[in-house]
């Protein structure tokens, strides 16, 4: 059962009761991961866990990473149970308010982890911990994996209905925007990638009538493997939007030849696409790109750099694989965000594939 924040005042008597009155309780959360908190969400911290597992004893508090979020997380072993305890990063100014909704449903759907515990003024969630294991150990490997996924979208697609927050054609276009405004690029570079970007809304109708409920950020690091079923966690950007939203990304990083691609869209719909659908995709494909593209650049922006960009040339898949491996491009830093920024932007204009993201996770 869900179980509903409290008040702040009641939250603090909380904290300050367990303080009190179970002393051995309270040392050990303030010599774990959490005692790095600030006292806010220390508090929050505190406050949602004695919700969840109310008077026995913690017996370790990791901090741990996982899927692609901002979040602090931490696991939370207590009487025989493994709990996730996430702590939601800074807010953007593209924060999805609608995001804790969207989880409550993904969880009693079965599609995210069973959930315990949401505070939304503190943003601060109780959930199972999942140990995850590698994609690339799917039984039955890349097709059985596309098959599953397949039917996980389908199943997520006919939840009862996320809210709305913004038309995806407008969030990657407000995203683009803002990496045209970092710097990152000298004048005119970006150019291209704005007249194809007005081309595709041009001709991209959207249809508010068949939104569904979206993940819309289906990322191999978003979708978890226990060993013997997935799940799909960090439901920051989940709202109601364009079914193929998700098809695309899911596509373009774990259905990457026409086979697994065929695989992955026979057990979302039932059957292959028809040419209206495949002709909608590639338009949707092309956003979910130059999205990705935006992310990675504004990355990259935050970086010191002496001069702006004047080219997006990209290397090409062999070309990345061999610079990773020389060195040259070390996985996380700004250059490597750049590098696959650009790489993503050259998918956006010519449909090359993208670099994907890590089988590994």
């Amino acid at each position: 059962m869900l179980r509903r924040a409290l008040p702040a005042i009641d939250r603090e008597r909380c904290i300050n009761a367990i303080l009190g009155t179970h002393s051995g309780h309270a040392n050990f959360l303030r010599m774990s991961a959490l005692d790095k908190l600030p006292p806010a969400q220390r508090g929050a911290a505190h406050a949602a866990l004695r919700q969840v597992i109310g008077t026995v004893a913690i017996e370790a508090v990791t901090s741990v990473s996982g899927g692609a979020t901002s979040a602090q997380l931490f696991r939370i072993d207590a009487g025989g149970e493994n709990y996730l305890l996430r702590i939601e990063g800074m807010p953007s100014p593209l924060r999805n308010p609608f995001q804790y909704v969207s989880l409550r449903i993904a969880a009693e759907a079965g599609i995210a982890p069973r959930l315990h515990y949401v505070d939304e003024a503190s943003r601060v969630a109780v959930m199972d911990f999942v140990q995850r294991q590698p994609l690339g150990r799917y039984p039955g490997g890349l097709p059985a994996l596309a098959k599953a996924l397949g039917e996980l979208l389908a199943r997520l697609q006919a939840t009862p209905t996320f809210p709305a927050f913004v038309r995806y054609p407008d969030i990657v276009a407000r995203l683009w925007a803002h990496v045209g405004r970092t710097g990152l690029f000298a004048p005119g570079v970006l150019e291209r990638c704005n007249e194809h970007l007005a081309r595709i809304r041009a001709a991209y109708a959207w249809d508010e009538a068949n939104s569904v409920s979206s993940h819309n950020d289906s990322l191999p690091a978003n979708i978890l493997f226990d060993g013997n079923r997935l799940w799909m966690i960090d439901w920051e950007s989940a709202y109601r939007t364009d079914p193929l939203v998700d098809l695309a990304i899911v596509g373009d990083s774990l259905a990457r030849t026409p086979e697994l691609e065929s695989i992955l869209h026979c057990a979302w719909l039932g059957r292959p696409l028809d040419e209206a659908r495949r002709a909608r995709l590639a338009h949707v494909r092309a956003l979910t790109r130059l999205y990705y593209a935006g992310v990675l650049l504004s990355a990259s922006a935050t970086a010191p750099r002496t001069t702006p960009d004047t080219s997006l040339a990209a290397p090409t898949l062999a070309g990345l694989a061999e610079a990773t491996r020389a060195g040259r491009l070390k996985a996380g830093t700004p250059a490597a965000k750049h590098v696959l920024g650009k790489m993503f932007v050259a998918s956006f204009l010519t449909e090359v594939a993208t670099p994907g993201f890590d089988l590994s996770v």
